[in-house]
């Protein structure tokens, strides 16, 4: 047998690699991998200075393959899912199967988590994996069984089913009108602190249009990126944030906010269970595929909501 020397770069700079050229961001790169996105950077910016080549160009506002780095990550992933296949299967075999589940994080903590515990004793040979992310992720290219998205039920190459329907109302803490006397007559927006969130920058004027009323100036806004903390923003009392259910259920239920100007409305999206398009599902992918559409089946929009004290 010839003894050859392989000549191969530091491991994980591939995996760096890999991970940046297959998000859009180094930011995402680094949140599958568990690592900063400084070192993401790093880590491919020594795999550059091994191979001598730029792999990625980083002048735009988007990090992009350059054409090396495209002909070097079509070489480089058969071989990377190969050692990981040979590698899973030489694992110990614990006797669960993994089922991996992409889902929004706010969905995931407030709807699906509280949930969990009678899937898993009524499954105990499934392992049943949360990817909570706010990204839409490559289900073939990353591995993941299944994904609850949001939206309206069209993404290409996906087969869709119908989850959960969404809608939206005004929230606040039960004692925010008492703290604003600007607020004369309901539903009017005029002089009150509006929380915005940044994934729905146009809620707020599309809330108004529905209600016939003028689109609110959120000149004095509050801007946050998640849902979570637009609705722990109000219940503190600093303004109105926009309340999407299932995720604000909780916070209705326990009364930490109201709904001051009446039920919820219809956005028009909703969340979705979704999975490759002619990809056939494990046994135990198609239990936990069952499972979610039935306590989606169960969960019904709560026929009672919460009002803020009169102003009259």
């Amino acid at each position: 047998m010839t003894d050859r020397k392989l000549n191969l770069p530091p491991f994980a700079a591939l995996r760096a690699f890999h991970a940046a050229a297959t998000h859009d961001r180094f930011r995402d790169a680094a949140e599958t991998l568990g690592v900063t996105e400084s070192a993401i950077s790093h880590q491919v910016k020594r795999l550059e200075e091994y191979l001598h080549v730029s792999l990625i160009d980083r002048s735009g506002s988007q990090a992009r393959l350059t054409e090396a780095g495209q002909r070097y990550l079509q070489q480089i992933e058969p071989a990377l899912f190969q050692i990981q296949t040979a590698t899973e299967a030489l694992l110990p075999n614990t006797g669960r199967n993994a089922v991996r589940l992409t889902l929004p994080p706010s969905l995931a903590a407030t709807w699906l988590i509280p949930r969990i515990s009678g899937f898993e004793q009524a499954h105990t040979n499934i392992d049943l994996q949360l990817v909570p992310s706010t990204r839409v992720t490559d289900l073939r290219r990353d591995q993941i069984d299944l994904a609850i998205r949001h939206g309206r039920g069209r993404w290409r190459g996906l087969d869709a089913t119908f989850l959960l329907e969404e809608t939206a109302s005004p929230v606040c803490s039960p004692q925010y009108f008492e703290d604003t006397p600007s607020a004369t007559k309901l539903p009017d927006l005029a002089g009150l602190r509006l929380i915005v969130n940044a994934n729905f920058p146009d809620e707020w004027e599309e809330w108004a249009r529905a209600h016939g009323l003028t689109p609110p100036s959120l000149g004095d806004s509050i801007v946050l990126d998640v849902q979570e903390q637009a609705l722990r923003l109000a219940e503190n009392g600093y303004g109105l944030a926009m309340g999407r259910r299932p995720v604000v259920d909780d916070w209705l239920a326990d009364q930490r906010l109201i709904a001051p100007f009446g039920g919820a409305n219809p956005t028009g999206a909703g969340y979705y269970l979704c999975k490759p398009t002619n990809q056939t599902l494990s046994v135990s992918a198609r239990r936990v595929e069952r499972w979610l559409v039935n306590i989606s089946k169960d969960w019904k929009a709560s026929e009672t909501v919460a009002h803020a004290p009169s102003l009259e």
